[in-house]
């Protein structure tokens, strides 16, 4: 921290006698990086800087993989402030919306029993919390732009209590 401390009050003077570097920080250290930092935004990239380790590879991501899990979407707080027309067509991106994130596929395909669950009670009265399985797969179409699609799927349940996420084997399917 001491070395730091001293590139601020350097840069001060530095400041003062109106040298300030040929980059436009101020700050020793942060030269080149970026323009115009403050001493914490300084303070703070140096340490980001300091605390990454070089050369490590990452694992290979599992994001490739085909999968199948059952979530519980809140629709309830999704459709918060939505006016009474659109609450069954935004559920319905709402849906899409949370599979894309969980399945990290942006070709999502939502089944037509899931489509009259939701239909069910009107455009108005949307259910709000609603069983749904995520089945991540492999696309059979040679000329489409992606690998994987995700086919989301209506489970119907008694009730929501306790119910978490849980991870389907493909024989259950």
């Amino acid at each position: 921290m001491r070395g730091i401390r001293a590139a601020y009050i350097g840069a001060k003077r530095a400041t003062a006698s109106g040298n300030a570097g040929a980059t436009g920080s101020k700050y020793k250290g942060c030269q080149g990086k970026k323009k115009d930092l403050s001493y914490l935004s300084c303070i703070k990239y140096r340490i980001g800087k300091m605390g990454k380790p070089k050369g490590e590879k990452k694992g290979k991501s599992a994001i490739n993989e085909v999968v199948t899990r059952e979530y519980t979407v809140n629709l309830h707080k999704r459709l918060h402030s939505v006016g009474f027309k659109k609450r069954a067509p935004r559920a319905i991106k709402e849906i899409r919306k949370f599979a894309e994130k969980q399945m990290g596929t942006p070709d999502v395909r939502i089944d037509t029993r899931l489509n009259k669950q939701l239909w069910s009670k009107g455009i108005r009265n949307v259910p709000f919390r609603i069983r749904v399985r995520l089945s991540r797969r492999r696309n059979d179409d040679e000329d489409s732009a992606n690998k994987l699609f995700t086919l989301v799927t209506f489970v119907p349940v008694a009730t929501f209590k306790g119910l978490q996420t849980e991870n389907v084997d493909a024989g259950q399917e």
